[in-house]
């Protein structure tokens, strides 16, 4: 009997935790309905998460302007609630508003009663502060249980990860390493996950990413492919 429990509690754990490695696994991600890429192999999408921050957003949204190009911003709702301001100069400037939750938790370590009252709190203040209703969420550090996937999926939301990153969210990274790393075989139909902020990673990361951001678009360009929604993976 105890080892009947148990096989069912380690069933259950498994269970829980599958999709956990998905953002290191693209074509698994994308058979198991989660998007990593655009639905077309047309133009490249440039997503930043963590935001909104008082100093790395707007740094980005002056760089986007200057190169005609349009992003997808995975804001956290206590971020938003505390500067929604640029939340609202995001929406102004035609760049598109999705989802990353209220508070930046690992969903592995969230009931999806608890989960679901973050999403409604995040989805409310979001909207409220943008004008805009999100429908793209991606969880923070690319992680979803599966109870938080059903859970997106019954809100009519679409769960998005990445195809190419620039992990710039260390202490130790360079503006080079980043943009390197974020355009390495660089193809049309990617999406490419950076960070605006460093509420959740090494202080003044931020200033790197801003750094790579450059690089970064005259990578697409020579691509000759243009920026574009993250809604296109829908």
């Amino acid at each position: 009997m105890r080892r009947a429990v148990a096989a069912m509690g380690v069933a259950g754990a498994a269970a829980w935790v599958w999709p956990a490695p998905l953002p290191l696994a693209p074509r698994i991600a994308e058979r198991a309905g989660i998007r990593c890429r655009l639905l077309r192999a047309e133009g490249v999408a440039l997503t930043f998460d963590d935001g909104p921050h008082p100093e790395g957003t707007p740094a980005t949204l002056d760089i986007l302007a200057a190169a005609g190009a349009t992003a997808t911003f995975f804001l956290v709702g206590e971020q938003v609630a505390r500067w929604p301001g640029i939340a609202a100069e995001i929406a102004a400037a035609g760049h598109e508003i999705a989802l990353h939750g209220y508070h930046h938790r690992l969903l592995l370590r969230r009931r999806v009663a608890s989960l679901a009252s973050d999403l409604d709190r995040a989805w409310d203040t979001l909207a409220e502060a943008s004008g805009r209703e999100p429908t793209l969420y991606r969880p923070p550090y690319g992680v979803f249980s599966s109870g938080a996937l059903r859970l997106v999926r019954r809100r009519g939301w679409e769960p998005l990860l990445w195809s190419s990153w620039g992990r710039d969210w260390g202490a130790r990274e360079t503006p080079a390493a980043i943009a390197r790393r974020a355009t390495r075989n660089l193809s049309a139909g990617d999406v490419v996950l950076l960070h605006d902020a460093d509420h959740y990673s090494a202080p003044d990361s931020w200033r790197r990413t801003v750094g790579a951001l450059p690089l970064i678009l005259d990578a697409v360009a020579e691509l000759g492919e243009p920026f574009v929604p993250a809604t296109q993976a829908t």
